[in-house]
């Protein structure tokens, strides 16, 4: 990347004139503006139309011939909208902290591969930027004003995320002024903000739910963009699932169209681990920890008494992972129902026949259900459907007395034989707890992900692990799918040796053989 540093008298003549200075009690000296007084900057017509509305496209780019099939998807620098911009030597190559480190600076050239395992001759297919801390940045420290906002449902971890947001900031690169929004998206414009310090947020990561409150819905782009330009808010820092993330690219993309000098990051968050791109979201494996408390406690239940069957509902609304992965570890369970995988009741290879021999076999089993399977046969039978919450997610069916229900119905009715059903659902208990040690871990290199690729310049980006390794993806690719369990691979068919269970494929055979025969 070029560098465009220039001289203290340089900058002070080129910012002076549009920017007033403001002195505020307890705070370091910054270089302010309001939307009034934006003009200076580049104005939307100025922009190109490709830079403009790039979230990013992805660039071709070879290394070793036109033909190697190296495809970097970037994601947009603040460069390519204000080209004048100038650059700063990081301040961590004075930190004794980082000068242990053989390569202090992510090199411009690092890239991270989304495929690891491909065939030789095969194209090198999608990488992206390694994240990491750059040698130049592009905002000083004194001038930097930054928020963080947290939106959508709990999560373990927002809290250790929020923390090393503001330490990274502070520590690393002597950041003093971060605004937490309260409240999500809506606190932008009910000016609900607080003042965050290393001191405010020192212990916060051992608390579960987030110090800044949460909401849903209450995006109004233009109204928030307004408030961080009468804030002077130049960095923004969102944590958020997928209508977060959606919510954080339009933010990005009308900050480009008003070309202001402002990063916007996001940090993906999700406990049902459906992110696209990324390896996992955080939290979700303290979510599979404590979804094993719920299976000990039905396993236990259901071995103390005759015919007893246990129903563990899980989180996971459209990605089955939660329930998938707590079966793996658990090796108590018997059946796992996901969203992915359609099953059914009744007839040979359905549910019931299986639930007959298992308890025939060993006088008791354990079903985990995910909240999202089986929300086709709740609503034929006439249940409320259709309603949506504040963020616009479908509001689910409850599949779990339902089954209960069904399950009872059957062996009382038809089977004449008497069941002991035990139902747990710990939903908000998984949830709203603090994040394990590995999630912990795992938070702060996001975090301090986040604060490198806003201090370097970047924006409209969300960071992540690809294979192992942190990038800077755009907000698009997170948001363009949901990442959902495939029935095809071998973690699915890991699961199904471990269980024994049906496939509940056969119904659908059954109905085309009669389909013929007819």
């Amino acid at each position: 990347m070029t560098d465009l540093s220039v001289s203290s008298s340089s900058l002070a003549k080129t910012l002076l004139p549009p920017f007033s200075f403001s002195l505020r009690p307890n705070v370091p000296k910054r270089l302010r503006f309001c939307r009034k007084s934006a003009s200076f900057l580049r104005k939307p017509s100025s922009i190109s139309r490709q830079n403009k509305l790039a979230v990013v496209t992805a660039i071709q780019v070879s290394t070793q011939s036109e033909n190697d099939g190296f495809v970097l998807e970037d994601v947009p620098h603040l460069t390519n909208f204000l080209p004048d911009l100038p650059s700063y030597p990081n301040p961590l190559r004075k930190s004794q902290a980082y000068s242990i480190v053989k390569k202090n600076f992510v090199s411009p050239e690092d890239v991270v591969a989304q495929n690891v395992a491909i065939q030789k001759g095969s194209p090198r297919g999608v990488h992206f930027r390694r994240a990491g801390p750059r040698e130049k940045i592009y905002f000083e420290p004194e001038e930097v004003r930054a928020c963080i906002v947290t939106c959508g449902g709990l999560c373990p971890g927002i809290n250790t995320v929020i923390r090393e947001i503001v330490c990274g900031l502070n520590i690393m690169y002597g950041v003093h002024d971060i605004l937490g929004i309260e409240g999500g998206y809506k606190g932008f414009y009910s000016k609900n903000t607080l003042m965050l310090t290393p001191k405010l947020v020192n212990d916060i990561h051992k608390r579960g739910g987030t110090f800044l409150r949460t909401s849903r819905g209450g995006h109004d782009t233009h109204k928030i963009v307004d408030n961080i330009e009468d804030r002077g808010i130049n960095q923004v820092y969102i944590i958020g699932g997928d209508g977060t993330q959606k919510g954080a690219s339009l933010i990005y993309e009308e900050v480009i169209r008003r070309g202001l000098q402002v990063a916007v990051a996001g940090i993906p968050k999700t406990i049902d681990n459906d992110i696209a791109v990324i390896d996992k979201s955080f939290g979700f494996e303290t979510a599979v920890e404590e979804a094993q408390r719920a299976i000990d406690a039905a396993h236990v239940e259901v071995e103390s008494v005759e015919n007893g069957v246990g129903i563990v509902k899980l989180m996971g609304r459209y990605s089955g992972f939660i329930a998938m992965y707590a079966t793996q570890a658990s090796r108590d369970v018997d059946c796992c129902l996901i969203p992915e995988s359609p099953f059914y009741l009744e007839g040979r290879g359905g549910l019931f026949e299986f639930i007959e021999e298992r308890l025939k076999e060993n006088g008791h089993l354990v079903i985990v259900v995910a909240e999202g399977a089986g929300q086709e046969y709740v609503t034929a039978e006439g249940h409320d459907a259709g309603k949506t919450d504040a963020s616009g997610n479908k509001l689910l069916l409850d599949v779990g007395p339902w089954l209960s229900d069904k399950i009872k119905n059957h062996f009382t009715m038809f089977r004449k034989m008497a069941v002991n059903m035990k139902y747990i659902d710990p939903t908000y208990m998984i949830r709203a707890i603090p994040s394990n040690a590995s999630d912990n871990i795992y938070c702060t290199l996001l975090a301090h992900g986040a604060v490198h690729g806003a201090m370097a310049g970047f924006t409209g980006f969300t960071v992540g692990p690809v294979n192992g390794r942190h990038a800077y993806i755009p907000i698009a690719r997170v948001t363009e799918r949901q990442k959902t369990v495939r029935l095809s691979d071998r973690m699915w068919a890991r699961l199904l040796l471990s269980t024994n269970q049906p496939g509940f494929v056969a119904s659908d055979k059954e109905k085309v053989d009669k389909e013929v025969t007819n």
